[in-house]
């Protein structure tokens, strides 16, 4: 058994700035500007944008993909080789590169920005993995929830920052403002690439397997060692079900991240001020979510905060389909006269709450549940169910908004997250700690 060391401040600091780093690419690129650019203004089918809105969804769920087919063998690899950073490393200049290329990408050039998201977001969602690895070795088992929690609010405060970039240089998200708007590209690279810097300073590679060259001989004996895990899988169950929950709740977490500012300015028709607005609704929220969850899982335990963090996403859903008639009811019942899209704030607020807990508890439950010896390698499963479930939701939502509308498809997350509470049941904490703790 390989004995957790107590990371430094520093350390656990640098771990937790790519997490700061790599926000400006989800969410200027997939949640808020790029998405919206791309679907309204590159492709440009008005007035529905099913055309562009599928597109989106294809270039998501093939990068998605990607991951699904290489993650675990990666992880393998990386545990092997001793490469965790040398694999982060080669993910984060990739995702740099191709998101810079993105400025490049103007209306009508639809393949050209389908191609730089595909390799973009399959480079940055592979580093999701390899980032996650090193959780394990940064504190006790108890301490994991605290920590990750601290990663995702420093995460929501790259947001920020980026979102405060966007509003006072880019402007509005507009046919006769695209020429200012295509710099968002660039700038997501330059801020990943400067914000990662105190990562790959101060993280410590994890004494795991003895450094090799990266080259056949390693991936044929990674493939055999992940292969022993596959067999094995009955060691860990507890692990196992956390997985069967995490595909479905990361398929309604992904079709939110990928549809929500969409739905803003498809759906609801909010004003410019109203999305800036949800930017720091939504990223202040999160990172509140982010370090509270976590401070609760140290009380309450992982499994119980998790399960709470799935009931606040149905909540979230709820006031995102109904917005209108809350809108209407709320007026009557006050005298008020607010719009609908002052009404979405409120659904913003919860979504906020929901998406910076649900992912850091998650993330938590895995690190504590994963042996030292193979923490990259079932982050690398980690990275599958995650994204197996980002294919399942967005190309789902896709094919439901092709067939209904963007409204309609939305009600398909409430069955998502309510079908990630039930495999919870079954999984004891304890019993799934002691398993990784075995098997060291």
């Amino acid at each position: 058994m390989i004995a957790t060391r107590k990371a430094r401040r520093r350390e656990i600091f640098g771990w937790c700035m790519f997490d700061f780093a790599n926000q400006a690419y989800t969410l200027l690129i997939i949640t808020v500007i790029f998405g919206d650019l791309y679907t309204r203004l590159i492709v440009g089918d008005a007035p529905d944008y099913r055309l562009g809105n599928l597109l989106w969804s294809l270039a998501l769920c093939l990068s998605y993909a990607l991951v699904v087919a290489s993650a675990p063998l990666l992880g393998a690899v990386m545990d092997h080789a001793r490469a965790k950073k040398r694999m982060l490393f080669a993910s984060y200049l990739i995702t740099v590169a191709s998101t810079a290329l993105l400025y490049h990408v103007q209306p009508g050039h639809v393949w050209l920005g389908f191609a730089l998201i595909v390799i973009s977001n399959t480079a940055y969602s592979a580093g999701e993995s390899f980032i996650a690895s090193f959780l394990p070795f940064l504190g006790e088992r108890h301490e994991l929830g605290h920590i990750s929690g601290l990663g995702w609010a420093l995460g929501y405060a790259g947001g920020l920052v980026a979102a405060g970039f966007v509003m006072l240089f880019l402007g509005e998200a507009s046919a006769e403002n695209f020429e200012r708007m295509r710099w968002v590209g660039p700038f997501a690279a330059v801020f990943f690439l400067v914000g990662a810097i105190p990562t790959f300073v101060w993280l410590r590679e994890p004494a795991v397997g003895a450094r090799q060259p990266l080259g056949m001989t390693v991936v044929r004996t990674a493939y055999r060692r992940l292969a022993h895990t596959a067999r094995s899988t009955a060691e860990f169950p507890d692990l196992a079900w956390l997985f069967v929950s995490i595909l479905f709740a990361m398929a309604g977490v992904y079709v939110i991240v990928a549809f929500s500012f969409i739905y803003g300015a498809q759906v609801i028709g909010w004003s410019e001020a109203t999305r800036n607005l949800m930017f720091i609704v939504v990223q202040i929220t999160a990172l509140l979510g982010a370090v509270l969850f976590g401070m609760l899982q140290g009380r309450l335990g992982g499994r119980r905060t998790y399960a709470l963090t799935l009931l606040l996403w149905i909540a979230a859903i709820l006031a995102i389909y109904f917005v209108a008639p809350l809108t209407a009811a709320v007026n009557a019942a006050l005298g008020l006269a607010l719009r609908a899209e002052q009404v979405f704030l409120f659904a913003g607020l919860l979504s906020g709450l929901s998406l910076g807990s649900s992912q850091s508890v998650g993330r938590a439950l895995v690190g504590m549940f994963a042996p030292e010896s193979r923490a990259a390698e079932l982050f690398g499963f980690w990275g599958l169910f995650s994204k197996l479930a980002a294919i399942f939701g967005i190309f789902g939502v896709g094919l439901l908004q092709w067939l209904f509308g963007l409204q309609g498809a939305v009600l398909f997350c409430i069955l998502l997250f309510a079908a990630a509470l039930l495999p919870l049941r079954r999984i004891d904490e304890a019993r799934g700690i002691r398993a990784a703790q075995r098997a060291g």
